[in-house]
């Protein structure tokens, strides 16, 4: 089974983590399928960066995000809305 997980990188204290696509079976720092994005917590508000066309086709295959990845993916497309543009007076 293919799952969608994180895997750890960065300095120790400073973790960041890769959203990648791996073996369920294999270990973390295994080779990685495909590398859909990454996730650092330390930054404030915390940078989520996944490209959703990959983690939606993976999906389709038959991919199982992990319960944080889904968390994190909902997080970012709540996070990811384009802003309005609201109509303001223009200055003489």
């Amino acid at each position: 089974m293919v799952k969608i997980k994180l895997v750890r990188t960065g300095k120790r204290n400073q973790p960041s983590y890769r959203l990648v696509v791996q073996e369920a079976k294999s270990k973390t720092g295994g080779r990685a399928i495909d590398n859909l994005g990454f996730y650092n917590p330390l930054t404030d508000p915390a940078t989520i960066q996944i490209d959703a066309k990959k983690y939606t086709s993976w999906i389709k295959k038959g991919a199982q995000p992990t319960n944080t990845v889904r968390h994190l993916y909902n997080k970012y497309l709540s996070s990811d809305k384009p802003e309005k543009k609201t109509k303001g007076t223009t200055q003489p």
